[in-house]
């Protein structure tokens, strides 16, 4: 949270997509060669990779420190954390354990990540626009429509007023029919997909509050709600970006739920038990 340092390569693989090509060539750099750099000045990996010394000072400017020297101390302390070898690869000579072992400390360390660049202010801004909300609509498209429906399972049992739509007709028809006292909330792993962004469209239109949850800052999707909250992952061979993306992104949900059921305190636990009595009928 705010009060952690700000990780370096964490936050150079969620703006990836949108640095420039020199800015990805230095990123390459760092990602490949850390322990490299952490031993290396300033003047030797301009050197290294044909760049002026302001490039690389700028770069480490767009990441949020304030010089080389900053981003390096922040590069060494992650380094030496003992989760730096965590998201080992999957091989095909693996054993059913220890790919189940390599699936489950990769999640970890997706949701470690996560909740180091997740800012508490926003966070807390987050919920409550929730919770001032006339309504809540989940949108998403394509594999973050199952993060979607989560959100709007768990929500139910607030006693807000949630709603979602799987279809992306449908969702466009939710989108257009919200006002100024409602909120959506818009899940996309890439933050740039039409269908997500065409929805972005109509919300803005109507006035309402929208929240994202993307695993890209500088995304068509992040840049244009009024709070964008942000998840971390890592692709490896036999599992993309997006898919193990989407253990932070429910976690991030979870986490907006229980605030705001602590926050709605009797009235949460009211509607949480009237949704226990009416789904008992359906157990044996």
């Amino acid at each position: 949270m705010k009060s952690q340092q700000k990780p370096c390569l964490v936050t150079i693989r969620t703006l990836y997509p949108r640095f420039s090509v020199t800015e990805r060539k230095i990123a390459d750099y760092i990602l490949k060669y850390p322990n490299r750099i952490i031993h290396s000045s300033i003047n030797q990996v301009a050197e290294d990779l044909s760049v002026a010394d302001s490039t690389v000072f700028r770069f480490c400017k767009r990441l949020g420190y304030k010089g080389y020297q900053a981003m390096k101390i922040a590069l060494a302390s992650e380094i030496v954390s003992p989760t730096e070898n965590i998201h080992e690869k999957v091989e095909v000579q693996d054993t059913v354990d220890t790919i189940a072992s390599k699936v489950f400390q990769a999640n970890m360390k997706t949701l470690e990540e996560t909740l180091l660049i997740t800012d508490e202010e926003r966070l807390q801004v987050a919920v409550d626009t929730l919770l001032a909300a006339e309504s809540i609509k989940f949108f998403g498209s394509g594999g973050s429509s199952v993060v979607a429906l989560d959100g709007y399972h768990k929500f139910l049992r607030t006693g807000l007023k949630v709603n979602t739509v799987l279809d992306s007709h449908f969702q466009l028809g939710e989108a257009s029919q919200m006002n100024e006292r409602d909120c959506a909330i818009l899940i996309s792993h890439s933050g740039s997909s039409r269908d997500i962004l065409q929805i972005l469209n109509v919300v803005k239109s109507t006035g309402a509050k929208t929240i994202s949850i993307t695993n890209h800052a500088k995304s068509p999707l992040s840049t244009g709600v009024s709070i964008p909250l942000y998840t971390v992952s890592e692709e490896t061979t036999y599992r993309p970006e997006a898919l193990s993306s989407r253990i932070a992104q429910l976690t991030l949900i979870d986490a907006l739920y229980v605030n705001i059921m602590i926050k709605r305190g009797k009235a949460g636990q009211e509607a949480l038990e009237k949704m226990r009595e009416a789904i008992i009928v359906k157990r044996i």
